[in-house]
């Protein structure tokens, strides 16, 4: 983070782009709308729904759970994701505050 300067910004706006940069792709989009989808944890199935490899995928949901998206449990061998509800509502809330505050401008 030394090289981005993180540290010079508030404590919201990084959460704000650790979530931004967590829906920043693609795949990370369809692991999500995959997980709302299914509406209960899913263990092996992520992989079979998208045209990655099950590393690419681990990666993949690795940022999600880091930006607080999704949540997992280890169960044997595998590990189980689904929403987290607690920080899907705070990123929602953040994600529409910010829009939001935008009040137009004509400027350009």
């Amino acid at each position: 983070m030394g090289l981005t300067k993180a540290e010079e910004f508030t404590k919201a706006q990084n959460e704000l782009a650790s979530i931004a940069k967590a829906l920043g792709h693609p795949a990370r989009i369809a692991i999500l709308q995959f997980l709302i989808k299914t509406k209960a944890c899913v263990c092996g199935d992520i992989v079979d729904q998208l045209p990655l490899s099950q590393s690419t995928v681990s990666q993949h949901l690795s940022e999600l759970k880091k930006a607080g998206l999704i949540k997992g449990d280890i169960e044997g061998p595998s590990v189980c994701y689904c929403i987290d509800e607690k920080n899907w509502s705070k990123a929602s809330k953040v994600l529409l505050e910010l829009f939001q505050s935008y009040k137009g401008n004509s400027c350009c």
